[in-house]
């Protein structure tokens, strides 16, 4: 009956998260038919701003979303805007028809190898996004394992890295080797990742930082270990890529890129601290023998010689240009501004919670990401208060958890004093009924996921979620 009960429940608040997730307005309504006739372009515009543009109710040109948007501002739109409108119908794929953006996405990852402190035979390619960043990576080191003659290639990761990795697992049948975490530090356990390699071990991971804690692994020790078993190191900086390499020597952050000996391949987002439109990561390998392995050629092909350097065959020009642009309007000074004032304000609000009673931040967090939890009450009814007053938050498991990354919008915003009156605020009513529960929420749906008995019904959960995205029937 307990697993009765609890799909019961757990169908009953995915229900309630597919009717609360993504309401329409009044009168609002999906459209599931081409119309007859094309619309005019000005009345498109102005379906666009009243049914599509206006139904956003977050703050999050204010920096109160965090994590989801990096740049904003009249200025910047106007110029990414007149920017992809440039390259509007460039398509890589034909880099002789459009060499501009080839140029661009070769210029890109000069830069960002340049950045890293690669050597003269590193190279890379421009992604889509983080996850294909990694995927990509994880895919070279499957073809350099097999080559080997490795049979089951295994990549060893800590237990808070990225779900990208889990994710190449399966599209390229990788088996997931998580290394557990130092239960104090939320670091990886470097000596129990160290007792996990094996003649099966493709790559190794290291986050700089982690997304779920906002922590550092001990890169170094990793490099140190992948160089002495000749197994690639794969360095995940999706988050910190364009921090890092700026930061003052005060904030002191551990080298993390292709300095670090046995470092092979970094995943960096231009479209997060790059400040550049989402569409745009980076992948940067050590040498141009890592990156052979993602590349897919066909020679055979009825259609002629086909080659593509990433998952996708066409790409966008106006996207790569966008980024380029991003990288170009910034320079170093732009980043080196904006990583430390975003370190700066990390700092101070990482404090500000310190001194919070109830409130416990984990670990030691250096880049830009505060990741917090309570002994003393469900963490996740604190999610949905600073939620209702206008906070986009993110929840995390394992321990359970709230998860801040500072943006530059939430600097520009000013944001951080408001911030902790907020938690501090909403800290002090919890403290008065702390072993209360929520009966509707975040709060209440992560609770049922915590009393799920396997995951197949987390699945379910998940899925549920999912299909409500894309969901347009009328409500029965």
């Amino acid at each position: 009956m307990g697993d009765l009960n609890n799909r019961e429940e757990t169908r009953s608040s995915a229900s309630e998260l597919s009717r609360s997730m993504f309401p329409l307005k009044n009168g609002h309504q999906y459209r599931t038919e081409l119309p007859e006739e094309g619309i005019a372009s000005d009345k498109l515009l102005d379906i666009l701003e009243k049914e599509y543009k206006n139904i956003e109710t977050v703050d999050w040109e204010n920096g109160r979303c965090f994590g989801a948007v990096y740049a904003g501002g009249e200025e910047t739109t106007k110029l990414m805007s007149e920017v992809f409108g440039m390259f509007v119908g460039a398509n890589l794929l034909q880099p002789d028809v459009f060499p501009g953006p080839r140029k661009m996405e070769a210029e890109i990852v000069a830069m960002v190898t340049n950045m890293f402190r690669g050597g003269k035979d590193s190279c890379g390619v421009v992604t889509s996004g983080g996850s294909e960043s990694i995927m990509l990576a994880c895919k070279s080191y499957r073809d350099m394992a097999y080559k080997r003659g490795v049979t089951e290639p295994e990549i060893l990761m800590p237990e808070s890295g990225h779900a990208a990795f889990v994710k190449a697992g399966e599209y390229f049948r990788m088996k997931i080797v998580k290394a557990p975490l130092d239960k104090k530090t939320f670091k990886v356990d470097f000596e129990k990742m160290k007792s996990m390699v094996n003649d099966n071990t493709a790559m190794l991971v290291g986050s700089a930082p982690s997304f779920p804690h906002g922590i550092c692994d001990p890169i170094e020790d990793i490099g140190r270990l992948g160089k002495e078993h000749n197994i690639p190191v794969h360095v995940d900086q999706c988050m910190g890529g364009f921090v890092t390499p700026f930061a003052s020597k005060e904030f002191n952050i551990p080298p993390c890129d292709f300095s670090v000996d046995g470092v092979t391949s970094i995943s960096a987002d231009t479209h997060k601290y790059g400040r550049a439109p989402k569409g745009s990561s980076t992948l940067t390998f050590s040498h141009h023998k890592y990156r052979e392995g993602h590349y897919f050629l066909r020679t055979d092909w009825s259609g002629g010689i086909y080659a593509s350097p990433t998952m996708a065959g066409t790409r966008s020009g106006a996207i790569m240009a966008t980024s380029w642009a991003s990288m170009m309007r910034n320079g170093l000074s732009g980043y080196r501004e904006t990583a430390n004032k975003v370190l700066e304000c990390r700092q101070c609000v990482e404090n500000g919670l310190r001194d919070i009673e109830g409130i416990t931040v984990f670990g030691e967090p250096l880049v830009s990401i505060i990741s917090f939890g309570s002994d003393a009450f469900d963490i996740y009814r604190l999610g949905d208060q600073l939620t209702a007053k206008g906070w986009h938050m993110f929840m995390i498991q394992t321990p359970p958890g709230l998860n801040l990354v500072v943006t530059p919008l939430f600097v520009e915003g000013n944001n951080g004093e408001e911030f902790l009156r907020d938690v501090t605020e909403e800290t002090a009513k919890l403290m008065k009924d702390p072993k209360g529960k929520s009966e509707a929420g975040l709060a209440a749906i992560y609770g049922v996921a915590a009393k799920m008995s396997g995951k197949k019904v987390a699945s379910e959960f998940a899925t549920e979620y999912l299909d409500a995205y894309y969901h347009t029937k009328p409500k029965e």
